[in-house]
Order: C-alpha cells, then sequence, then structure tokens
C-alpha cells in the first residue's frame, strides 16, 4: 500500500452576471513518472475573452509540462507568448502551476512556478510557513516593464498543504470599510483555523471554504472571478467494496476476515452478502426502513460496517451517477448520496466480487466471466479511474 497520497482540488466562482469563468484550473497526473502538474491561469477581465486567455495559458502549460522541457523555461515561454494589454500595458494573463513530484518515501516535493497571481500559501498541520523563492526577470519587447517569474521547491512533508488562489480572493470584499480587501494575513488566520476546525478537510472542500469566504465578503456577488486550489500530502484514504458471495462457502469465514480486518470504510452491497457477513461475524443484521423509497431498496445496518444495501439495483444505479458525473448533493436518495460520498471521498478503492452465480441476475447467453455483477463492477472502476482519478484494484473470490 502507497504511505502517501496527494489530494488536488479547486473550486470556482465567477463574477458575478457572468456565465462563464476568467479563472481556469487544470490537472493531469502522471501514475509512471508519479507526478502531478496543476495550473491555474488568471485572465484579464472576465467573461468570455479573459476564458479565452487563461484557458490558453494553462492548456499549454499542461501540454509543456509533459515534455521534456524544463518547466521554468516552459513559463518563460507561455509568458513571452502572452500577449500584452496595449492600455494597461500588462499580461493579459497570469498563471501559478503547481508541479508535485511524490513516491512511497519521505522525498516528495512540490515546485511552485508563480507570475503576477498571489503569493501561494504554505502551511505545515495548522500553522503557515514562509517559503523561499528565487526571481527571474525578463524583459519583453511589448511591454514597459521588467516581467518576473518566481520559483520555489518546497519538500512536501506529512499533512503539508499549499494553497493557490487568484486576487478574486485576496482582493475580495475590497471598498469603504476595507479598501485593501481581504488581504493575506486575514486569509492566512482564517485557512489555520478552518485546518485547525477540520483537520481531515479535503482539498475540494478547502478551496470551496475559502471561495465561499471570498464571496460573502463580497456580499454574495463576487466582484471578480474567485478560484483557488489546494495541494495537500496525506494519508490515503481506502475503502472496501464487497459485492457477491464467494464461489465456495468455504470461503465465506476468509470474506468475513477480510471484511473485519480492513483499514478503512467498508461497503456491502448484496443481500446474500450482508448475511454472510453477519453470519460469519456474528453481528445482526437490521433493515433500516427509513431510508426506503420507490426506485432504490433499504439500507441495512451491521455494527462497523460503514454502508450495507441492495446488490444490482443500487450498484448500477451508482454506476450511473459516476458515469454521469453527477452532483453528490443533487442526490435525493440517502443510500445513493452515502454509497457515491463513501467512494468519491476515497483514494483507493478496493473491490472483493464473489463468484457463486446467481441466477436471477445472470444471463444464460453469456458466458460466466461476462455476469452482470462483474460488468457493473468494472463500469464503477472504469468511472472512479477515468473521471474522478481514483486508484482502485479487484480481487475474485
Amino acid at each position: 500500500m502507497d504511505n502517501y497520497y496527494v489530494d488536488v482540488d479547486y473550486y470556482n466562482v465567477s463574477k458575478d452576471g457572468e456565465r462563464i469563468s476568467g479563472d481556469v484550473f487544470l490537472m493531469s497526473r502522471d501514475k509512471e513518472s508519479r507526478r502531478i502538474v496543476s495550473a491555474l491561469s488568471d485572465g484579464l477581465g472576465s467573461g468570455v475573452k479573459a476564458n479565452v486567455l487563461s484557458s490558453l495559458t494553462a492548456h499549454m502549460i499542461q501540454r509543456m509540462s509533459s515534455s521534456t522541457m524544463d518547466l521554468m523555461h516552459s513559463a518563460e515561454i507561455v509568458m513571452n507568448t502572452l500577449p500584452t494589454c496595449k492600455d494597461r500595458n500588462i499580461s493579459y494573463s497570469t498563471f501559478t502551476i503547481a508541479d508535485v513530484h511524490f513516491s512511497d518515501h519521505d522525498d516528495n516535493y512540490l515546485r511552485l512556478i508563480e507570475y503576477d497571481n498571489p503569493k501561494a500559501l504554505l502551511f505545515k498541520g495548522v500553522e503557515s510557513a514562509e517559503t523561499t523563492r528565487k526571481s527571474l526577470e525578463l524583459k519583453r519587447k511589448d511591454a514597459f516593464k521588467k516581467e518576473v517569474i518566481y520559483e520555489s521547491n518546497i519538500p512536501l512533508k506529512l499533512n503539508d498543504r499549499v494553497v493557490v488562489f487568484t486576487d478574486g480572493v485576496t482582493q475580495s470584499g475590497m471598498g469603504d470599510k476595507d479598501p485593501l480587501g481581504w488581504g493575506m494575513d486575514p486569509l492566512k488566520a482564517f485557512i489555520s483555523k478552518t485546518i485547525k476546525d477540520n483537520p481531515d478537510i479535503s482539498s475540494r472542500l478547502l478551496s470551496k471554504t475559502i471561495v465561499l469566504e471570498a464571496l460573502s465578503r463580497d456580499g454574495g456577488k463576487a466582484k471578480d472571478d474567485i478560484t483557488a486550489f489546494v495541494v495537500h500530502l496525506r494519508r490515503p484514504r481506502c475503502t472496501l467494496l464487497v459485492t457477491g458471495a464467494p464461489f465456495s462457502e468455504d470461503s465465506d469465514k476468509i470474506l468475513a476476515k477480510k471484511i473485519k480486518e480492513f483499514d478503512g470504510k467498508r461497503i456491502i452491497a448484496g443481500g446474500t452478502t450482508s448475511k454472510i457477513v453477519s453470519r460469519e461475524l456474528s453481528l445482526p443484521l437490521k433493515v433500516d426502513l427509513s431510508t426506503f423509497s420507490k426506485d432504490i431498496p433499504p439500507q441495512s445496518k451491521i455494527e462497523g460496517i460503514d454502508l450495507v444495501t441492495e446488490g444490482m439495483i443500487t450498484l448500477n444505479a451508482v454506476a450511473d451517477i459516476l458515469d454521469e458525473k453527477k452532483s453528490i448533493t443533487s442526490l435525493e436518495n440517502p443510500t445513493l448520496k452515502k454509497f457515491a460520498r463513501l467512494l468519491l471521498d476515497s483514494d483507493k478503492v478496493h473491490f472483493i466480487v464473489g463468484t457463486k452465480i446467481n441466477e436471477s441476475y445472470q444471463d444464460p447467453n453469456l458466458p460466466m466471466e461476462l455476469g452482470i455483477r462483474r460488468t457493473v463492477v468494472n463500469r464503477i472502476r472504469k468511472a472512479l479511474e477515468e473521471n474522478f482519478l481514483k486508484k482502485t484494484s479487484l480481487e475474485y473470490l
């Protein structure tokens, strides 16, 4: 099992009145080189024009990051490619690049390259920490001043976070009462308190919390595009999903032992499977009628198991949700909402699939390997890996 997981996610709110954001965030994860490159670009102004410029910037960064070119040199090329506003003599787009290199050992690090965005913040646990930056000055033909790119190399330790944001965050609330806006020191204090109140907060939720606080400072109507993303090095969060009875009854005890000893969240999907687990662990199985609905069978309860559901109907519904990238908050059914949240809050999902044939779900015209249970599990695995960049593994029993 990997010792570390790099949690990277973002949140964005567009400027009030604009359908599209002038801030663009892109991320790529390279499994082979164990590298994650994130780019946040802020286009000048707002709306479609700003989005086109920031999209161009972010996509250039992503393409160059996959090449052998040094990332600092790539950033220099991007900066020189960007047009300059003739009226204001500034670049049409700013950017921050976070290039994370990670391994199973304690030698993880982040290379940060910043051009005209607010300085990124480093947090070690709940405390903010200073970073050392070196600068590269460039003079462009169409610019009236020297342009500066900053580079930082940050060793990442367990529970370190790097928070990156556009000036829509730091300048939020700017007005008569607060002429300079939110500012860096109050922002640091806010992030520190947020982490202290919820030490396990995900990168997605921390980014959202920062952006929504900035939005509230703007009176609920964003005066600029507001974006933040977070890089967090932590222990991986694991979930076990068990469905289907083992091929041989002799393996029932093996299944129960695997479930009992698993370090993480546990889901059991299937009536027969849950009865086996209940029997082998000597724990009562109770139906939770409060979760009854006309479309999805109700949940059950087994002490120590995070979720117990019916099998194929529920699994197919979950596969549809993941395939279509439906928002968890939009789901009305409590069983599906909890199922999807457990999967998406995980970094790794391990599947144990029983190979005993359930005739009510098996098409007799198909070979056993193409049974419906295996098909729907493969759909869920594919969606988790391709749509949400989760790691999955599978074993048959």
